[in-house]
């Protein structure tokens, strides 16, 4: 079983992260908020030397599940956002 990543998270004039330490550095993901209700996720980042751990799906699972619970929606412009988007259909009634 794989360790549990701890996820920090700070929201503050409608912007937005989601970060975690790794052994190779911060990862992180950045959203916007528009309209107040939806959450556009910007891009996310893990350091080379932690990239393959399932760190950025971490992050995203995060993300979704936060916008689900204060009921947002999701646009994913983050390339890689984008695409984990379309492997988990049960999220396609939160993309904006």
């Amino acid at each position: 079983m794989a360790p549990t990543i701890k996820i920090g998270h700070n929201e503050k004039n409608n912007r937005g992260r989601y970060w975690t330490e790794t052994t190779a550095g911060e990862a992180e993901l950045v959203y916007s908020l528009s309209h107040g209700d939806k959450m556009v996720i910007d891009s996310t980042f893990v350091p080379v030397d932690a990239r393959g751990g399932g760190v950025a799906l971490a992050l995203v699972k995060r993300a979704i599940e936060d916008a689900r619970t204060y009921g947002r929606k999701v646009d994913p412009v983050c390339p890689y956002v984008d695409r984990i988007f379309d492997r988990y259909p049960e999220w396609g009634e939160l993309r904006a």
